[in-house]
């Protein structure tokens, strides 16, 4: 057996490579990062290295060419398949060079013009088959000099463009909230232990891009931005002042240009995003709350965001994930939210006409980026279309709404009557997604258009005459005229009838069971047929790019109705929400007061059956009420209520109704939450130190507004550690931070604080004992609790009888803080040491604190004492009693 070829790679191909090889190799040179996706007729093909990774991600059979003594690794697929293949590459984490062919290739000398298109990246993307509809895809950079770090974030496939500076400490919290696709990051603070961004990349599930240090420069960024903008001055968008901003703006500048081979003519503004203006929410608070994803599953629909969000567009449903990330901060700007929602669920039919018109609106957004970066196809247009069809009926029912957000949306609504005209004139109302193939263009918009076609037309009514007349007159029924690209129109006739094939007849193909011929007068036709219909065809795709670059001149006035769009439909979302579940509107203020009234955890009320979920009461102030401890069972709620109030307090923050009787809202500016470790233990980090981390972030960081979540915190270590450190936090909340504060906790020492600090008041979740059960009630109450219920929690999921049976002695000891006498603690003796059942070794365990106190009575001879010395006898039992008994109190 011969030896298999040797397999190039593409630096051992030699010299001697057809054109097109030498023609890859210069392409790939450019783009070595990337999987270069080379067109070549109806096919993608990769060669080398690239073919092994396209095999080994997509699964595509790996074959290869010869070439000389060796051969060529291949693996390709047909090119209307790409975006199946690019979501698998990208998914990859690959980035992805796209190489066209430039030219007709009847129209090439030699081989076919090519050339990269675009580089497609994790945070470039703009194809809707690689793109969640209903969320933002990001692509984000940070210039991580000076005191404050440049933020910069954009999606590509809408246009949205915003920067901002920030403190090292909060770089991560923002980024957790952007949840970016992509990031880019200065070469020299990538991948080095020392970088001041490395321990963020272990946190954060982007794909992190390094750029060169220079593309992050200020000053090269404000000069891209001026370009760009085509303005004199930075200062109307507001970005006066800014100075790494800028430079983390300008590097996503550049690597948009670099990757998109095109004009960004949809990143037609930028904004200043200000943190002071939104509710911050840290990173563990975004992931505790499960804002956007649970914690185990990652999964959306048991979140905040998934039980909230009812928009019928993917412009709205991107908007709203937003309004849920991005809570307010200003009263005034909370309250006029509040309105527009007040307004649409106290008319139901208004909404509802609202709702009804906007399922019509398609993603105009994404759209408009399609159309300004020239990809649009003619369904996208007629999508264009019909949303704009859509927009008059909006702005009607909007005409009638007096909250002043409502009546400015409809005030700044254009319904696109030109676009959509000129949309409706020119293309057809079902057309093909290819651009090539014809039939895009309605009949009598074009003059010329209509001539073609009607040759074209004419020529194959002809054709059918033709074949009719040569039936006839042969004889030969089973004659039939067909074409092929190869020899153009033919006349077909079978072996059995080849006598009857007239002399005039010229063969041109010899098949197994026919012969093909042509006529002089058939090819005279066939030239006026398909010149015709090429020409009708190539004129088509003039005319469809003509309409779209119209289309894309508009792509201001797009985005803004797109952005109008979003917002009606995120308030009729809210408006539906808050009708059909009985929601309140929480009166929002600037004051400390927290007062909910029946307030229910607004995932679990969706979540849970009808009428299961048991409503609470909340009161914190910013006097004798500011700190809640929180006593009672495992799993009898607390740390289910502490939640709730933050979800709560964050929905009113976004202009939300609430589910509650009703509620009074002292607006907060952060929101901080100490529970779960999860995440970080996967990193490494224990319990402990992750709980201390973040409690130290709350204690350096809170303020008076904030509102605080703490859920059991020291349990990562000894009781006696725990217990101090709790009530150490506890005290410094309370006496220098100020902040309204839900402390959940086991340390029911804790509930001493009570009586030492005047705006701590205790509270517990109620439980009914009944026999040997006990019932969880799920009802916060004031006071404190004195017991866990662990091991009654321990039977209900399911430990073993024996076990349970032995806590159960276990804790009776414990308890009963039985002491040696040398002061220490007495475990419980085993079953086997005592040789008796848990009932009895319990009564054992329940006498041996005062069995001293019982031998010294036993050893009494009360016949010889007198009154008196009975009398000191008795006292002093008496104090040794008490004094035993206080010892388990000091330690409990």
């Amino acid at each position: 057996m011969p030896d298999a070829p040797k397999l190039f790679t593409a630096e051992q191909l030699p010299e001697a490579a057809t054109p097109a090889m030498r023609q890859y190799r210069r392409f790939k040179a450019q783009h070595p990062g990337s999987i270069l996706l080379f067109r070549m007729g109806d096919f993608y093909e990769t060669f080398y290295d690239d073919a092994k990774t396209l095999s080994r991600v997509c699964g595509l059979t790996l074959t290869s060419r010869s070439h000389g003594e060796g051969a060529i690794p291949l693996a390709g697929f047909p090119y209307h398949a790409i975006d199946t293949y690019l979501k698998r590459l990208i998914g990859a984490g690959l980035k992805v060079a796209v190489c066209d062919q430039v030219q007709d290739p009847r129209e090439a000398k030699g081989v076919v013009d090519r050339d990269v298109t675009r580089v497609v990246t994790p945070g470039t993307l703009t194809e809707d088959a690689l793109l969640d509809a209903r969320a933002n895809n990001f692509l984000a950079a940070v210039a991580p000099f000076g005191r404050l770090y440049g933020l910069a974030w954009v999606d590509l496939s809408t246009g949205r463009f915003l920067v901002q500076e920030v403190e090292p400490a909060q770089l991560l919290d923002e980024l957790g909230r952007i949840g970016a696709a992509e990031c880019l990051v200065p070469d020299s603070q990538f991948g080095t232990e020392d970088s001041v961004l490395e321990p963020l990349r272990p946190a954060l599930s982007t794909h992190w891009t390094p750029r060169p240090d220079w593309a992050f420069d200020p000053s090269s960024g404000r000069k891209a931005l001026l370009e760009h903008f085509a303005v004199a001055s930075l200062e109307g968008f507001g970005l006066k002042g800014l100075k790494t901003g800028l430079g983390a703006a300008g590097a996503l500048l550049d690597y948009l240009q670099e990757t998109q081979r095109a004009a960004l003519a949809n990143l037609t503004k930028i904004e200043h995003f200000l943190r002071s203006d939104y509710l911050v929410l840290d990173k563990p608070t975004q992931a505790s709350l499960e804002l956007v994803e649970t914690l185990r599953t990652r999964r959306q629909d048991a979140t905040l965001l998934g039980v909230l969000d009812a928009t019928v567009t993917a412009m709205g449903a991107r908007l709203f994930r937003q309004l849920v990330l991005y809570p307010l901060r200003d009263v005034a700007r909370i309250r006029a939210r509040q309105e527009a929602v007040a307004e649409l669920v106290a008319h139901p039919l208004l909404r509802d006409e609202l709702r009804a018109a906007l399922r019509s609106v398609h993603d105009i957004e994404r759209l408009a980026a399609k159309v300004a970066y020239r990809r649009a196809n003619p369904r996208d247009l007629v999508g264009l279309k019909l949303s704009a069809a859509a927009l008059p009926a909006l702005k009607a029912r909007l005409a009638g709404c007096s909250s002043p957000l409502l009546a400015e949306i409809c005030s700044g609504l254009d319904t696109l009557d030109d676009l959509r005209e000129l949309i409706e004139r020119a293309i057809v109302p079902d057309p093909p997604t290819s651009l090539t193939d014809g039939g895009i263009i309605r009949p009598g918009f074009n003059a010329k258009l209509d001539e073609e076609r009607s040759a074209a037309r004419d020529g194959k009514s002809w054709l059918a005459r033709f074949q009719a007349e040569e039936i006839r007159r042969t004889g030969i029924e089973s004659l039939k005229v067909g074409y092929n690209q190869v020899f153009g129109y033919y006349i077909e006739v079978t072996n059995a009838n080849a006598a009857k094939v007239p002399p005039h007849y010229s063969r041109k193909q010899t098949l197994k069971n026919a012969e093909r011929y042509i006529t002089p007068e058939l090819k005279e036709w066939e030239e006026r047929i398909v010149g015709a219909d090429e020409r009708a065809r190539a004129l088509e795709y003039d005319l469809f790019v003509e309409v779209r670059d119209q289309v894309a001149a508009q792509v201001e006035r797009l985005q803004r109705v797109g952005a109008l769009v979003a917002q009606v439909d995120c308030f009729g979302a809210l408006a539906h929400i808050a009708a059909e579940r009985g929601y309140c509107a929480p009166e929002v203020s600037d004051d400390l007061v927290i007062h909910i009234e029946e307030g229910r955890h607004p995932v679990l009320d969706v979540t849970l059956e009808a009428g299961r979920f048991v409503p609470n009461d909340t009161l914190l102030d910013g006097a004798g009420n500011r700190m809640a401890v929180i006593t009672g069972p495992n799993m009898a709620g607390k740390s289910t209520y502490i939640r709730q109030v933050a979800l709560l307090v964050l929905m009113a923050q976004m202009g939300s109704f609430i589910p509650a009787k009703r509620a009074h809202i002292g607006v907060a500016d952060r929101i901080f939450t100490r529970v779960g470790a999860s995440d970080e233990l996967a990193r490494g980090q224990s319990t402990f130190m992750v709980e201390m981390i973040e409690t130290a972030n709350i204690l350096n960081n809170a303020t008076e507004r904030s509102l605080l979540v703490l859920d059991e915190v020291g349990r990562g270590t000894s009781t006696f550690d725990g217990v101090s450190i709790a009530w150490a936090v506890s005290e410094f909340i309370h006496q220098h931070l100020r902040a309204r504060t839900l402390f959940a906790t086991h340390y029911h020492e804790l509930t001493e604080l009570a009586l030492l600090l005047d705006g701590v008041k205790n509270y517990n979740v109620a439980v009914r004992e009944w026999k040997d059960e006990i019932i969880f009630l799920h009802k916060i109450v004031e006071g404190g609790s004195d017991k866990s219920y662990g091991i009654h929690v321990a039977r209900l999921a399911g430990i073993p009888r024996q076990v349970i049976a032995r806590a159960k002695v276990i804790l009776a000891n414990l308890e009963a803080a039985a002491l040696t006498p040398n002061d220490k603690p007495r475990f419980a003796p085993s079953l086997e040491q005592v040789g008796a059942n848990p009932r009895e070794l319990q009564l054992t365990l329940f006498g041996s604190l005062h069995a001293e106190t019982i031998e010294e009575l036993k050893r009494l001879d009360t016949d010889n004492l007198t009154p008196l010395e009975a009398l000191a006898v008795l006292k002093k039992l008496q104090g040794d009693v008490l004094k035993r008994e206080e010892r388990p109190k000091r330690r409990s």
